[in-house]
């Protein structure tokens, strides 16, 4: 019997669904450990927030490409490459590529200029009111985004790895995932988040080069073969090896795979979760070394993903891999049974649940990212900035800790509800989108703020909604929604713009916005204070 009819029958014995079940809950034991062991060392703000700022450049490297190896990353990428060969490849390439951008253009300036949220920059020379509130909602709205994405791909993993399929087991998954992502930042915010960000970088990695290794030991460490048997059994022949197989059949495609390319590329250095990382080490130098550190992890991974999905390709065969999940979410556990020795052998099931408990580790962790960086974005940047009034009391360090924690169980449920019902929903385009809003909001106000004297309070506003109302509604009249048989809506037809990623627009309308907010507005720039964050975010003098 093939692992792709074992999987897509359920036909796991209950043995063998009973080690999976018991990987996931060792896991499962061993974050609640950290988050328990967390949650007693601090209970400050800047515990809460940033960890006490204590983790060194190698921790927190690893727990930046915790943060940012999603399930998406794991499960997607691979099976992309697995099915579509070049394209696939050109498809992880904008992950890498975006590294290089919050190396050189965020890193040091965010720890420097910032103390626990993009906000935070904005306000050391804007007024603080207007601009916490634009970035708040910008950041609360791509952290949903993200997160509905992540907590749909939980139950959809779980209920296939598991052999229950959809219905009830999918939507328990969801809420038991939901569940444990509140505990995990409710009490033990940020230290117990890097934590377990920590121990699923180290577990992500060695899962993938133990796979490579063992691929490369098939082949007998010749690549070409490797590429040609894969080529060979994709069904598209040389094609597999080759640019269009994906992306290039037609303008519109190409056009969509480079609005995808902008949207992760220039997403990342504007999304939340990632850039809240920063101020978790003590200085901007060591801000920089753990963007290093990451930029390397994120790297072999993604070229040990290149492995990963040519050995799906060839082991497994691209079209069980397209049976078991058309979208090849389920290529690297096939591929680790194949590994194994096959479905029915020992080894196979052992190294398939092992799999299956890494990828499980890594959602746990990136959602648990996710809600921590809403929860800062609604209670440090909404509820203490933008909501309390200028002549009323201060809002202690106590009740913002108090109101993080309580956002954190409120956007938890939220994100349960709304994966319950979005669990039919494309997941991709809600990761997508959630690039696409990152890069059209967060990226031209934090660049501007940075470098351009002349920018205002009112630039900074107009940039923000400027790209996060168009990049939403695009995506709502695209046939991501509406006018295809895999639309959101396949009855209906209200769509008018033609691609699937909003970003080739929505991001230029962000930066335009800005520009345009900011040479109209009769209120001009303040030079000392823009002087005083130049000289903060370059030097770090002042920084907290």
């Amino acid at each position: 019997m093939s692992a792709r009819t074992v999987l897509a029958a359920g036909a796991w014995s209950p043995g063998r669904h009973g080690l999976a079940v018991a990987l996931f809950a060792v896991v499962v034991l061993v974050t609640l450990g950290i988050t328990l062991w967390a949650g007693r060392r601090g209970r400050a703000a800047e515990d809460f927030y940033a960890g006490g700022r204590g983790f060194s450049p190698l921790q927190n490297g690893l727990a930046l490409s915790g943060d940012y190896l999603s399930a998406a990353s794991f499960l997607g990428v691979t099976g992309l490459i697995a099915l579509y060969g070049y394209d696939g490849v050109l498809y992880s390439i904008g992950f890498l590529v975006a590294w290089l951008l919050v190396l050189m253009l965020v890193a040091e300036l965010v720890r420097n200029a910032g103390r626990y949220t993009l906000a935070d920059v904005l306000a050391v020379r804007m007024r603080a009111r207007p601009v916490r509130a634009a970035a708040g909602t910008a950041g609360l709205v791509v952290s949903l985004l993200y997160l509905v994405a992540q907590m749909v791909g939980a139950g959809s993993l779980v209920a296939l790895l598991l052999g229950t399929g959809d219905g009830p087991a999918k939507a328990w998954t969801i809420v038991g995932v939901g569940a444990l992502m509140i505990v995990y930042v409710t009490i033990g915010g940020m230290r117990a988040t890097t934590w377990i960000q920590i121990v699923k970088a180290v577990l992500l990695v060695a899962g993938s080069v133990l796979l490579t290794v063992l691929v490369l030991v098939r082949f007998h460490g010749d690549v070409a073969e490797l590429m040609r048997t894969a080529a060979d059994r994709s069904g598209a022949g040389a094609a597999y090896l080759e640019p269009g197989l994906r992306y290039g059949a037609s303008l519109t495609s190409r056009l969509d795979f480079v609005s995808l390319g902008l949207a992760l590329v220039l997403g990342t250095a504007g999304l939340p979760h990632i850039v809240c990382r920063f101020y978790t080490v003590p200085t901007a130098r060591a801000a920089r070394r753990s963007t290093i550190w990451a930029i390397g992890l994120v790297g072999g991974f993604y070229l040990m993903a290149v492995v990963l999905g040519l050995g799906a390709a060839a082991l497994v065969g691209s079209a069980e891999v397209r049976r078991a999940n058309p979208a090849g979410n389920t290529a690297v556990p096939l591929l680790a049974a194949e590994l194994g020795g096959g479905t029915g052998s020992t080894r196979g099931v052992v190294l398939f649940a092992l799999i299956s408990a890494i990828a499980f580790a890594t959602i746990l962790a990136v959602v648990a990212g996710l809600t921590l960086a809403s929860s800062a974005a609604f209670a440090h940047d909404l509820y203490a900035g933008a909501w309390r009034r200028g002549d009323g009391p201060q809002v202690t360090e106590r009740q913002e800790v108090l109101a993080a924690r309580l956002s954190a169980v409120a956007i938890g449920a939220l994100a349960i509800v709304l994966s319950l019902f979005a669990q039919r929903l494309n997941v991709a385009f809600l990761v997508g989108l959630a690039f696409a809003v990152a890069a059209s909001a967060n990226l031209p106000t934090l660049l501007y703020s940075l470098f351009w004297r002349r920018f205002t309070t009112r630039g900074a506003v107009w940039a923000v909604y400027g790209g996060l109302v168009p990049a939403v509604l695009l995506v709502v009249f695209s046939p991501v929604v509406s006018g295809t048989p895999a639309s959101v809506l396949p009855g209906v037809d209200f769509h008018f713009f033609p691609l699937e990623n909003p970003g080739l627009v929505s991001i230029p309308l962000g930066f335009l916005a800005g520009w345009i907010g900011t040479v109209t507005d009769r209120e001009p720039a303040d030079p000392d204070r823009f002087a005083e964050m130049e000289v903060r975010s370059l030097t770090g003098a002042g920084a907290v």
